[in-house]
């Protein structure tokens, strides 16, 4: 409805396109007519009626106006009425019909018995008539279609609109929630990994430290760094589920820092590098991130679950270097090792096995024969 205002002229009130055409028509009913009653200017004057419902029934207007037309020629209110069937009607067959009447009204004469006058007049004039009939019905059956294709496209281009204002606000919660896995993603991969590594070097100094300034300083800092994984659990927690894992944030570890990692891991690993890492674009940086992330996520799992446990993390080319395997593996915990008593959020091991999904690898994790645990993930060369 609004884009048919939309059309209007905007100084234009709203009952002007519902009134003026019948007062138009009415107003040439009179001049043609006369006021001497009569079956012309009663036609004609019910031609003028008929044209303020020609909006709801314009089919029905339109025949009305016909006979006014016939009888004493006033065209007007045939050629609005038809103007509104073009507008309102897309049927090529009811348009076609419409105009036959339209042309057939005013090319036949009043009264039929005049038809003889016509081959009197000659070809030429009957050929002047015949094209001035079709000409006055062709005429408001252009305007009309031309009108309704203009309306049609606004009412696309509306529609169109709208669609996109969709799509962007869609776009928009996309990405924030983009956004909000990512930080939950760092958040777990690198914060707790660093905090559970100060807590597991502070229970170190409790144990070993003889001064009791400094053995309550490591509690201290034990209990804040437990504290602040427990809060940092309920974030990851709340962050995730309002999000999806899509690409990682920049700048990222890859495979040359798993050196370093192990080396600040405070842990007895064993470490097999087999991966060929220093050829150049040996992997994609997707999944030396993800074979790095795997390994972080792996030790820090140790650290909670298996203090003093031995670990094994080895990295190396599939044969004919089709892919990647990573494979983390701990013995039983040291019984002589206290446990650092630090929470875990569960999103771990889903983070890693969604990551190496969507790289189009897999990953398996379970507990050992021993006792032990392994993560194991394999991912693709690109």
């Amino acid at each position: 409805m609004s884009v048919w205002r939309a059309s209007l002229p905007p100084w234009l009130p709203g009952w002007a396109p519902l009134v003026l055409p019948p007062l138009v028509a009415f107003g040439d009913a009179l001049l043609v007519n006369g006021v001497r009653p009569g079956a012309p200017l009663g036609a004609s004057l019910l031609a003028a009626v008929a044209l303020l419902w020609r909006r709801r029934f314009p089919l029905t207007a339109f025949l009305l106006t016909l006979p006014g037309m016939y009888l004493s020629y006033t065209w007007i209110a045939a050629m609005i009425a038809l103007y509104s069937v073009a507008v309102r009607h897309s049927n090529r067959w009811v348009l076609g019909a419409a105009g036959l009447l339209m042309a057939g009204a005013q090319f036949v004469p009043y009264p039929v018995t005049n038809l003889s006058a016509l081959t009197v007049a000659g070809h030429r004039q009957l050929g002047v008539d015949l094209v001035d009939a079709f000409v006055v019905a062709a005429t408001p059956l252009a305007l009309g279609l031309l009108t309704r294709t203009r309306r049609e496209l606004a009412w696309r281009l509306e529609e169109l609109t709208r669609s996109r204002e969709r799509e962007d606000r869609l776009l928009a919660d996309r990405v924030l929630a983009t956004e909000r896995a990512r930080l939950a993603r760092e958040m777990h991969d690198v914060v707790a990994h660093q905090v559970s590594l100060i807590s597991l070097q502070a229970g170190a100094v409790q144990v070993s430290t003889d001064d009791d300034r400094a053995r309550e300083g490591a509690r201290t800092i034990r209990e804040l760094s437990v504290r602040t994984l427990d809060e940092l659990r309920h974030m990851v927690g709340i962050l995730r589920a309002a999000g999806a894992d899509t690409e990682e944030l920049s700048p990222q570890p890859r495979l040359a820092d798993l050196d370093r990692l192990i080396e600040l891991s405070a842990l007895d690993v064993t470490y097999e590098n087999g991966a060929g890492q220093g050829e150049a674009g040996a992997y994609s940086e997707a999944v030396e991130r993800a074979a790095f992330r795997t390994v972080q996520e792996a030790l820090t799992n140790v650290r909670k679950h298996a203090p003093g446990a031995k670990v094994r993390v080895a990295v190396r080319q599939e044969p004919g270097g089709a892919g990647l395997v990573v494979e983390v593996r701990n013995g039983p915990p040291d019984a002589a090792v206290p446990a650092p008593g630090l929470p875990g959020g569960g999103h771990g091991l889903v983070g890693l096995r969604e990551r190496a999904q969507s790289l189009g690898g897999t990953l398996e994790a379970g507990r050992t024969d021993d006792g032990g645990f392994a993560v194991r993930a394999r991912f693709p060369r690109e």
